[in-house]
């Protein structure tokens, strides 16, 4: 049995952040735990109010979970949204305990949710110098926007060559969302010290909230089933793209994540790939 720790924002109506991690990782037969850092009824993006979970609760909900021994089961860490620094010390260290508890390395993959293009940060500024300094060191993988591996990197990200450099920059082995690709398209960027594979896809002209939530959750699980890094990410992308037209076919702007489960896990939707 596999077993998945998130620690991330739970969202009851809309398929974002780690409650719609859950549903993909249920998929692919890996047992979900979710951490929430906050707690909403629906996307913030709709004009909704969360609840914020406290340091202390946080810390003591992490323990709790430690002590059922699931520090030392876990195959795979995502971390995503934090709303407080303190929250995202105690992630920090979760990680550091769950390393040193587990006999089997787990997959650690940071989502460095800070922000995105025109508005720039959303999170608080010391959260992102926090995710920056004590998450993203601690990742196997980082699953940014393109807008997020400019600020990690203090590089400029405006296509996939840029995105490239910036990435290498970084030195972190990277899997780049939101990244610009031909007119028409919007492109994933797979981005390790030797390779750099361009995914891309139609881009729409409204697209569903969510898609790097599913693509953090859909690499993982290819990591954890033991796919290599780039099937694991070629996997990732066409399930988005799989998502997408989906939900562009029933018109509705959430990620019908349930409905196409088996889609997810063996997708068929057309990519490009583009070797950089």
């Amino acid at each position: 049995m596999a077993l998945a720790l998130i620690m991330s924002s739970f969202v009851s109506a809309s398929r974002i952040g780690g409650a719609a991690q859950q549903y993909v990782l249920a998929a692919h037969r890996i047992d979900p735990v979710l951490a929430p850092t906050v707690m909403f009824g629906r996307s913030p993006a709709k004009g909704a109010e969360g609840q914020v979970t406290a340091p202390p609760v946080f810390r003591r909900m992490l323990a709790d979970i430690e002590a059922d021994a699931v520090f030392g089961y876990v195959d795979l860490v995502i971390t995503g949204h934090f709303s407080l620094a303190a929250q995202v010390e105690i992630a920090a260290e979760a990680l550091e305990r769950i390393r040193a508890a587990s006999e089997r390395r787990p997959v650690v993959i940071v989502d460095p949710i800070m922000g995105d293009a025109p508005g720039g940060l959303y999170v608080p500024p010391e959260v992102a110098v926090a995710v920056a300094d004590r998450l993203v060191p601690l990742a196997d993988w980082i699953t940014p926007n393109a807008w997020e591996l400019g600020h990690l990197s203090g590089c400029e990200v405006n296509d996939a060559a840029s995105a490239v450099a910036a990435a290498r920059k970084l030195g972190r082995p990277a899997l780049v969302t939101s990244v610009p690709a031909r007119e028409g398209e919007i492109g994933l960027l797979f981005c390790d010290a030797d390779v750099a594979l361009l995914f891309a896809h139609q881009k729409l002209p409204q697209a569903p909230n969510g898609t790097g939530d599913l693509v953090a959750a859909s690499f993982g699980a290819g990591l954890v089933e033991g796919l290599a890094p780039l099937a694991a990410a070629e996997r990732a992308a066409r399930a988005v793209a799989e998502a997408v037209q989906a939900a562009k076919a029933w018109r509705t702007l959430d990620l019908p994540l349930v409905a196409i489960a088996e889609r997810l896990v063996r997708p068929t939707a057309e990519v490009r790939m583009e070797h950089l």
